[in-house]
């Protein structure tokens, strides 16, 4: 018989792929989160834990992380940052989705993070990008912008 563990959700509500670091020294989660050498179990763990920090300290050495050479790590970091809801993401998120070099899943992700953290300031870089002709990063900024309004509906009642 298989036994089922039951999968610990985060105080972010979702079930990580990797538990947060044991580690609590900002400066040396970074150095872990930027050497490419570091197995990315590891990378990962270091993600979650500074996402649960959710300090401008945590963001600056998330962002680190965007010059990763890996678009899934670049992926999450962008998802940990819709989760954290701090509006000092958005100048990272907003660099990753301009950025017409960075893969899509990771501009995708930037898009939809941006949405989420729902700062009305960030409409019309969104809407500049809701045409673009990779539907990835479409679609993610037509997302983005009914998650924005959605979520900011009584300014506009």
């Amino acid at each position: 018989m298989i036994k089922m563990v039951q999968p610990e959700i985060s105080d972010f509500g979702s079930v990580d792929p990797a538990p947060a670091s044991e580690i609590d020294n900002v400066k040396k989660l970074n150095s872990i989160l930027i050497d490419e050498d570091t197995r990315m179990f590891e990378r990962m763990r270091v993600v979650f834990s500074l996402r649960n920090m959710n300090s401008s300290e945590s963001i600056k050495s998330l962002s680190n992380g965007f010059k990763s050479n890996s678009a899934l790590l670049k992926h999450e970091i962008a998802y940990v940052m819709g989760q954290m809801q701090n509006k000092a993401a958005l100048p990272y998120l907003i660099e990753r989705l301009e950025d017409e070099s960075e893969h899509v899943m990771v501009r995708h992700e930037a898009a939809e993070a941006i949405g989420a953290i729902g700062c009305m300031s960030t409409k019309e870089i969104l809407e500049k990008y809701v045409k673009h002709e990779l539907p990835e990063i479409s679609e993610s900024c037509e997302v983005a912008l009914d998650l924005l309004l959605h979520n900011n509906k009584e300014k506009f009642n």
